[in-house]
């Protein structure tokens, strides 16, 4: 069992750390059905969730430059989102979160496979500050209500015409933030003891490492092949949602 612990701890945070480099999101996507084997769920995502924060900060370096030369349009999506958090864990009392992750599987695997297999890819071009506000409210609401924050705006980003660094510089910081935030709740429920920082201590360094060939990756991709490659993220997503949820 030991052997196994060590084991299961390392594919996730290879997986998880390179998707995470890749696409600045899906880290608990990838990594997290390896965590479930050897932790509790509480556990799981605690080291999920810190694991996506630390090499997060690696995807931010990249896009420093576009997160500085557009910090109202980040804005835009990170403050409502942040507002959203309480208000999904309000939500837990009178919702049932797994209903709320299936529904939002199901719109993640439409969502790309209509999008995903397409000769063309949409380019909504157009300001939406609105819709950016929204868009961020509801992966607020969802992080705190079903812990998929990133689900939403992932599915609005990848349809604008934006070069791959913005969508990132919108796409990572988003999910750092939200995620620290859920880190501090985690930590104040107690769900760092003494086995999951055991399992930090094996996650990170394999995770920073992975998250450096995830982002060596992300620089050799065209911005269409990235665009196209975060739509079909959003339906791996969906799928490893339902697949959670039902089985």
């Amino acid at each position: 069992m030991i052997t196994e612990f060590y084991i299961y701890l390392a594919l996730g945070a290879l997986a998880g750390g390179f998707i995470n480099g890749l696409s600045g999101t899906g880290t608990a996507l990838f990594a997290l059905g390896f965590y479930l084997v050897v932790l509790d769920p509480i556990q799981a995502v605690a080291v999920v969730a810190f694991m996506s924060v630390l090499v997060g900060l690696q995807g931010l370096w990249v896009v420093r430059v576009e997160i500085k030369s557009q910090p109202t349009r980040l804005l835009r999506f990170l403050i409502p989102g942040l507002v959203g958090i309480p208000i999904g864990l309000a939500l837990l009392e009178r919702i049932n979160e797994g209903t709320l992750r299936i529904a939002v599987a199901a719109l993640l695997i439409l969502y790309g496979c209509y999008f995903g297999f397409r000769a063309t890819l949409p380019a909504f071009s157009r300001r939406t500050p609105v819709i950016d506000s929204v868009v961020g409210l509801i992966g607020g609401i969802l992080g705190g209500a079903a812990a998929v924050s990133g689900a939403i705006p992932a599915m609005w980003v990848s349809i604008r015409p934006w070069t791959k660094a913005e969508t990132r510089a919108v796409l990572q910081p988003f999910n750092v933030v939200i995620l620290s935030t859920t880190i501090c709740l985690l930590f104040w429920k107690g769900a760092y003891d003494a086995t999951a920082l055991l399992a930090l201590a094996i996650t990170i360094p394999i995770g920073l490492i992975a998250a450096q060939i995830g982002i060596t990756v992300f620089k050799r991709l065209t911005d269409n092949a990235f665009r196209r490659l975060l739509i079909l993220l959003t339906l791996m997503m969906g799928v490893g949602i339902m697949i959670s949820e039902v089985f």
